[in-house]
């Protein structure tokens, strides 16, 4: 960047956001939740993965100055990546609220950010548009549950290159991208009851950038009951079955006639519904010694097979059952909206991802398969 102006960055790390994904919480909104997910042994995760995107800048560090909240906030995860932020306003470390969050991107947009990375979830999506509106260039670091808005990064990598084409004028197109939100208390009673919140101005690379989570159309009705009728012809007594979230899923814990938790994990063994709305360790000693299969279908218009709203089947639980054993299902309509871009994953682990990426054959009706691609870059 030798001759150009020095470009202004700021960060704001949610240091709770995604802590009840693995324990199976449907979210971390909420003292009360995040003490619970504390207790089933949830780990904070957003502080690796804003490193992770941080690391990518390194072409461009000595051009840069960082701006950051203190501690958990930002600080911690500009230090790990071998940034020197200019770390302003004040917290009470381990006690941070959304008030702190708004404040931040408050602090952000007096400093005359250039571009704002922040680490978390729809609901620190919301806080920012609360305190700063359209008036700043923004993008998010996926590190929630649920991420229905179209703001973050395809992966925490993903968020880091665009980051840096951006600041280095190499992407210049932006686009207002939607926040959406839903009532995780409402979720957890299997409702969801997603709206629009607002809107926020986003650097945009198609393949870099997630799209806003689309629900299930009426007609896909007669291809989910087709999905369902193959999925359940082909169980096998011996196996444990893995039925992750969606209405696709869900389709066919009804043609067994069982109830399925909307956006939930469940069990199923010998016809019978074994668990129900598990989280990672509950699945982890289910599985032992089980040959076990994990069904899993696509969330609507982002694609994402695993790492968003069912990190209860987290990279331990993938390992232990094996790529081969996971059953990928989609209505075509639900392929078609996807336009060619391949399916996502984002696991948190790298390891992983790269494992699962490739192609995937997808049960879209009954003994009707379509190969798709799957990648842990949004690249095809």
């Amino acid at each position: 960047m030798s001759g150009e102006r020095e470009r202004k960055l700021g960060l704001i790390v949610n240091p709770i956001a995604g802590l009840g994904g693995r324990v199976g919480l449907k979210g971390s909104d909420g003292a009360a939740i995040q003490r619970r997910a504390l207790e089933l042994g949830a780990k904070p995760e957003s502080l690796t993965r804003a490193v992770q995107t941080l690391e990518r800048l390194a072409p461009i560090r000595d051009g840069i100055t960082l701006y950051t909240y203190p501690a958990e906030m930002g600080e911690e995860a500009a230090e790990k990546s071998g940034l020197s932020p200019e770390v302003i306003g004040s917290i009470k470390p381990g006690q941070t609220t959304s008030a702190d969050t708004k404040d931040a991107a408050k602090a952000m947009q007096r400093q005359g950010v250039d571009l704002l990375l922040f680490a978390g979830g729809d609901g620190t999506a919301r806080d920012i548009v609360d305190a700063t509106g359209e008036s700043l260039l923004v993008l998010g670091i996926p590190t929630g549950v649920k991420m229905q808005s179209a703001v973050f990064a395809v992966s925490p990598i993903s968020a880091g290159d665009l980051a840096l084409a951006s600041l280095q004028g190499r992407i210049r197109r932006e686009r207002e991208a939607e926040v959406m939100d839903i009532d995780e208390g409402a979720l957890r009673q299997g409702i969801v009851t997603a709206k629009l919140y607002g809107y926020l101005r986003i650097p945009y690379e198609a393949r870099l950038v997630q799209g806003a989570k689309n629900p299930s159309r009426g007609g896909d009705k007669v291809a989910m009951e087709e999905v369902a009728l193959h999925i359940v012809d082909h169980m096998v007594d011996e196996h444990l079955y893995v039925i992750g979230p969606g209405t696709t899923t869900r389709t066919i814990l009804t043609k067994l006639g069982m109830h399925k938790t909307l956006i939930g994990v469940d069990v199923v063994a010998k016809g019978k519904l074994l668990a129900r709305d598990v989280n990672e360790s509950q699945l982890l000693d289910l599985l032992e010694g089980r040959v076990v299969k994990i069904v899993v279908t696509p969330i609507g218009g982002q694609g994402y097979l695993f790492g968003r709203g069912n990190q209860q089947i987290s990279p331990k639980v993938i390992k232990q059952v094996g790529k081969e054993n996971i059953i990928v299902v989609a209505t075509p309509n639900k392929l078609d909206a996807l336009r060619g871009q391949p399916l996502l994953v984002d696991t948190g682990d790298s390891e992983t991802d790269r494992a699962l990426s490739g192609y995937v054959r997808v049960v879209c009706g009954f003994g009707d398969y379509r190969m798709v691609r799957v990648s842990c870059t949004g690249k095809g």
